[in-house]
């Protein structure tokens, strides 16, 4: 007979045997999605033994975990800046570095708080960006573009699930290309493919073998997709207007000689949680 914590311990260890970070963690959580408890509920029980068909359950999740399959596909979810989204393969999973640069673009907004504000969200993957934009500036306007039709479906699943689908118009694009002529923002955020192929090749199993590498890799050592943005974005900009990026550490000087090319009249490095240049801010 095992119990929870029987349970816990032999999926902690059999995880830690294959590479897998946090492998406590990672056991707490899964046992508990298998079982529908919350982890502190599932420390209440410890000493409660587990049948077969519970054993069941949880057997599978931790299999692909072992594999290196990510978590938040296996849970089917993850929380981004207090919004609960869908996550699976059909987009990248949204990271604190992203969540990062939508707080910094929402207080570099807080003074349009009650203005309306177009909202364009380059590559929405998940729709993470889109709607965590809505949710922070509610008088905005969000139009989200994704050439991924997969990943355009998953983005409309959490815009109704977050009961923001009324707020973010969702378009199939490749950046600016189908986009009307005439249209016009405030406010652009991207997060753009911006991996080498070798960092990409560099990155843990869970990313390279599982994430969609399209959505991680650019060519001329990730900064294609950068120059494209940068180069297109004041065409679509209003007086004003700022776009806010993210991009790999070693970028910005690239990414601030090509705003300044662009036209851009002002730009701005900033830092992630750990201090190294991850976003760059430009106003037109």
């Amino acid at each position: 007979m095992l119990t929870i914590l029987d349970i816990i311990k032999k999926s902690t260890d059999f995880l830690a045997g294959r590479g897998v970070e946090s492998a406590r963690l990672n056991a707490e959580l899964l046992i508990g999605h298998a079982l529908a408890l919350k982890r502190m509920a599932l420390y209440l029980q410890f000493e409660r033994v587990l049948s077969e068909p519970e054993l069941e359950k949880i057997r599978p999740l931790v299999r692909r975990r072992s594999q290196r399959e990510p978590l938040q596909y296996i849970l089917g979810e993850t929380e981004f800046h207090g919004l609960k989204l869908k996550v699976d393969r059909r987009a990248l999973i949204p990271r604190p570095e992203t969540e990062l640069l939508v707080e910094r673009v929402l207080a570099t907004c807080s003074e349009r708080a009650n203005v309306a504000t177009n909202v364009l969200d380059l590559g929405t993957g998940s729709g993470a960006i889109a709607l965590a934009m809505a949710a922070g500036m509610l008088s905005a306007s969000v139009t989200a573009v994704d050439l991924s039709e997969d990943a355009l479906a998953l983005a409309r699943e959490n815009a109704i699930a977050t009961g923001l689908q009324d707020r973010v118009v969702f378009t199939r694009s490749h950046w600016f290309a189908g986009l009307a002529a005439a249209a016009r923002f405030d406010v652009m955020v991207a997060n753009p493919p911006y991996l080498s192929a070798e960092e990409t090749a560099e990155t843990a199993p869970e990313v390279r073998a599982h994430e969609p590498a399209k959505a991680l890799t650019a060519a001329d050592g990730g900064l294609a997709d950068l120059r494209e943005i940068v180069a297109q974005a004041p065409v679509y900009l209003n007086a004003g207007g700022m776009l806010a990026l993210e991009t790999g550490i070693t970028h910005h000087p690239e990414v601030l000689r090509l705003a300044t090319n662009a036209g851009f009249t002002r730009m701005e490095s900033r830092q992630d949680l750990t201090g190294r240049d991850r976003y760059v801010l430009a106003w037109r």
